[in-house]
């Protein structure tokens, strides 16, 4: 089902509501909103296959352009607003999105996104004039309200940062269904393991535009449920919302764990939580102690799934099993899990190694890179899929991760990826030399870190800190900017001139132990 089921069999019933302000989406609403510009896009000569992007903090109009998309057969891809433009141009372009609409709330950036995406044939925006954008509301209300008669079931095509730190878009085929007679695969693995249904109120705490809330709230949507959507992650707030709008629901990364157990017992015991019957996070590993103390807390009803925006594969845990296995993500209930060694043979229980998931077919294509999306698959079994992590399967076949291929740095949930940051910093003229990975953070699970061999004859120091930076904060977006940064002699390279990075972090993580 979707939401044009619903706004004939529960048209006032909210779709998605703002914690903050309390604002209501009915069904109704947005099946009659997200048909007018459906056929907005298509009088703009958008038709299945083609691209809307999106580029919006989080706000009711999000799923009115998501469930447009869906119902056109339509490519859908959300934009993170906190990159900078000419990462944003890069991911327009090579989407290929030909309808690009944004929120006045990030106007700057939406203006400096003119004259770079040439392929957009529409610009609206949402929330209040932009400059160069038409506004949605008069275009929605010269619009038609009637659905057109094919309504092709559209597709996400997400973006993840890539080692080499070039965006790449994660492509699967569209569905090739109506979408009143698509059906989710999402909806046995997760509607059907976690309960959800037409009585389920979902919070959404985090940013829409990332690939575990965009794809929960559209199964939400799917199962007329009604979805709470927080503006942004607030500790305090989170709890109140569950109370206020009686949560069954919701989903979080672990470093929102820590910071709700950092609050003080008179804020973090004030709200009810009763209401409350499943709490999933994914995203990044979570420490043993933190989701130990959430599940005594908030009692057996902490999930956890591991997956990837590929969709390779999936495992999933219970909070009683995962008392049992602490650490674990759980067994295999999409693909059959691999973990094989550099030589690509299958290791044994115990062992660490890349982790694979065996399907029947290879479910997805990195957007325009070939060789990537060859990376991806296993050398000897086209079928096989990796997303380059790191771990070992018991002798039950539960999976333990224990490390990101390439040094992937997850912080908050959010991927970070050190290449990006040293391509950013490397043409500096202080730099001769320098490395970037991850260093354990104690509240966003890990932070950026940096060590620079300076050119000869520049002076270190706090200065020359602040002034890379700087430099590094106008090129990339701020979250990826290191903590901090080190300076040191020389770095550990190989005589082949590869650097030998797993030393170099190993000699801060033994410093951090003690």
């Amino acid at each position: 089902m979707f939401p044009g089921t619903f706004a004939t069999l529960t048209p006032d019933k909210p779709a998605v509501i703002m914690s903050d302000s309390g604002a209501v989406l009915t069904y109704a609403e947005l099946d009659d909103r997200s048909v007018r510009l459906a056929n907005v896009l298509r009088e703009a000569g958008l038709r299945p296959g083609d691209g809307v992007a999106l580029l919006a903090e989080n706000r009711l109009e999000f799923h009115v352009v998501y469930w447009a998309a869906m119902r056109s057969g339509l490519y859908f891809t959300p934009l993170n607003h906190h990159l900078t433009a000419a990462e944003i141009v890069h991911i327009v372009n090579d989407c290929g999105a030909r309808a690009l609409v944004v929120s006045s709330g990030v106007a700057a950036i939406a203006t400096a996104l003119l004259g770079r995406t040439p392929q957009v044939a529409i610009r609206l925006a949402v929330g209040g004039p932009v400059a160069g954008y038409d506004d949605i509301v008069a275009s929605l209300a010269a619009a038609s309200p009637e659905p057109a008669a094919d309504q092709p079931r559209g597709a996400e095509l997400l973006y993840s940062s890539g080692t080499t730190g070039q965006p790449k878009g994660i492509t699967v085929p569209l569905p090739g269904r109506p979408v009143d007679a698509y059906v989710n695969p999402l909806k046995r693995l997760f509607g059907a393991g976690y309960g959800i249904a037409d009585d389920t109120v979902y919070l959404s705490p985090a940013p829409l535009y990332h690939t575990a809330p965009l794809r929960f709230t559209g199964l939400v949507h799917e199962a007329g449920g009604t979805v709470v959507v927080m503006p942004r992650f607030d500790a305090t707030a989170a709890l109140a919302a569950i109370e206020r709008y009686r949560v069954t629901h919701s989903q979080w990364v672990p470093t929102m764990f820590v910071r709700m157990l950092k609050l003080p017992d008179d804020q973090r015991l004030a709200h009810d939580l009763s209401s409350h019957r499943v709490a999933v996070h994914a995203a990044a590993p979570c420490a043993v102690e933190v989701k130990r103390k959430m599940i005594e807390w908030w009692g057996p009803l902490v999930e956890e799934y591991y997956t990837g925006s590929e969709g390779l594969g999936l495992t999933m845990i219970d909070s009683a099993t995962w008392l049992r296995r602490p650490g674990s993500v759980g067994r295999s209930v999409l693909g059959v899990l691999h973990v094989c060694g550099d030589d690509g043979e299958e290791l044994p229980a115990g062992q660490v190694g890349t982790v694979y998931f065996e399907r029947r077919a290879f479910p997805f294509t990195y957007h325009n890179d070939p060789e990537k999306t060859r990376q991806a698959r296993h050398p000897e079994h086209e079928n096989w899929g990796t997303a380059g992590d790191l771990g070992y399967v018991d002798a039950d076949g539960f999976l333990f991760l224990t490390d990101r291929a390439d040094f992937t740095i997850i912080s908050g949930g959010v991927n970070i990826y050190p290449q990006e940051v040293e391509n950013a910093l490397a043409l500096h003229a202080a730099v001769l030399d320098l490395a970037v990975f991850g260093i354990p953070d104690p509240e966003m699970g890990e932070q950026v870190m940096a060590v620079v061999q300076p050119a000869p004859q520049v002076a270190v120091g706090p200065d020359l800190e602040r002034e890379l930076l700087a430099y590094l904060r106008e090129r990339i977006a701020h979250y990826k900017v290191p903590r901090r940064i080190d300076f040191v002699d020389t770095l550990p390279r190989a005589a082949t001139g590869k650097l030998r990075k797993h030393r170099l972090r190993e000699t801060y993580l033994a410093g951090a132990r003690g």
